[in-house]
């Protein structure tokens, strides 16, 4: 009979807000994967778990696959974790979950703690729609065409981002969005200096340069849909600028000329081009 992999969500600050289930199947399987054995041993100790713990990170993940896989089809129940919160948010895990059942091995989720989640829950900005994306590109032109992608979405936008490019990260923000558009940032979450302030970007900026402590710490910033105005503004641009284009070439080329003279997401310039 074969294992199963668990997908163990873990404090993102707060020790206690870890699950009873959580500890139980820490307590109860063979092995533990964790993305930084140091820290999550920490974790380990408080709770007086005594499984052995095994190092598994972006760097090891395709390379230990297939052991791990070999361990679960000879019946070893095995438990990923990450630093903080639920595994593969931002985090390994994609590519070991993918082959486990591939091979027809059972995973199974244990829910807890998870940093967008709880930082949307208390932004204040929209969260009947969201989308999820990770950390932006480190590099500023890759970062500036990623966040004119999100300029006519109309879900709230959620991101991660490090101390070391807070500042640079809110600069392109503000070029891209300007200073009207609602933003939240929230750091250091269940933790002594838990952060969460909803406001425009400007304000944002003053704020994370007033003192060097107010950059440290992992970030999550929550953009806000465009308000109805901008969307409305948005749409009579198209208007105005697509019946050019459609009469010189087909929809799809102009949608995607659309977006390159406005910023606009290519998929939506199209959509806009066919209803016209």
């Amino acid at each position: 009979m074969t294992g199963t992999l668990f997908i163990v969500a873990t404090p993102i600050g707060n020790l206690d807000d870890i699950t009873f289930r959580a500890i139980e199947t820490l307590k109860s399987v063979d092995l533990v994967l964790a993305e930084d054995t140091r820290h999550s041993q920490k974790i380990l100790n408080h709770f007086n778990i005594k499984t052995p713990i095994s190092a598994f990170h972006d760097y090891n993940e395709r390379e230990k696959c297939k052991t791990i896989v070999n361990k679960l089809k000879q019946g070893d129940s095995i438990a990923l974790i990450s630093d903080a919160g639920t595994p593969l948010i931002s985090d390994p895990g994609y590519v070991l979950v993918s082959v486990a059942k591939k091979n027809s091995i059972k995973v199974a989720p244990i829910p807890g703690p998870s940093a967008l989640i709880a930082a949307l829950s208390v932004s204040g900005v929209p969260s009947d729609s969201f989308s999820f994306f990770g950390f932006l590109p480190s590099k500023q032109n890759a970062r500036i065409k990623a966040l004119r992608m999100f300029t006519s979405r109309p879900e709230t936008i959620i991101v991660y981002e490090s101390p070391k490019r807070i500042l640079a990260t809110l600069a392109d923000m503000l070029f891209v969005f300007g200073k009207e558009r609602e933003i939240c940032l929230a750091k250091e979450l269940t933790k002594t200096f838990e952060t969460i302030l909803t406001t425009n970007i400007p304000s944002l900026i003053d704020y994370i340069s007033a003192d060097p402590n107010h950059q440290k710490g992992e970030f999550v910033l929550l953009i806000s849909s465009t308000a109805k105005k901008a969307q409305l503004e948005l749409d009579q641009q198209l208007d105005k600028l697509l019946p050019v284009l459609r009469g010189e070439m087909g929809a799809s080329k102009a949608a995607k000329l659309a977006a390159k003279i406005t910023g606009i997401d290519k998929k939506y310039c199209y959509q806009r081009a066919i209803e016209l």
